[in-house]
């Protein structure tokens, strides 16, 4: 079983919209737009947020937020899977 991708400071931006659409969505919601902007290639999630202004706690509390967010729907998506091999299985 796989687990919820997580999100950290570190990680570059075009990573992040490779590894994890959902989580470089998530980021949109945040008024981060990465997705378009030229830097993705070389910044990391805590360079993109400090250019817009974001504070530590901001930034730590976003991450936070959207780990939070991706484990949940990673949970909710296992469950499916779980009831689908169930259903199937009878």
């Amino acid at each position: 079983m796989a687990s919820p991708y997580i999100l950290t400071k570190s990680d570059l931006l075009i990573n992040v919209m490779q590894d994890s659409p959902r989580a470089a969505q998530l980021l949109t919601e945040y008024g981060l737009h990465c997705l378009t902007c030229f830097f993705r290639e070389f910044d990391t999630l805590e360079m993109g947020a400090k250019v817009h202004g974001m504070t530590d706690d901001e930034l730590d509390n976003m991450i936070k937020e959207i780990n939070s967010q991706l484990k949940k729907e990673w949970k909710e998506q296992e469950q499916k899977k779980s009831k689908s091999k169930i259903t199937n299985s009878k």
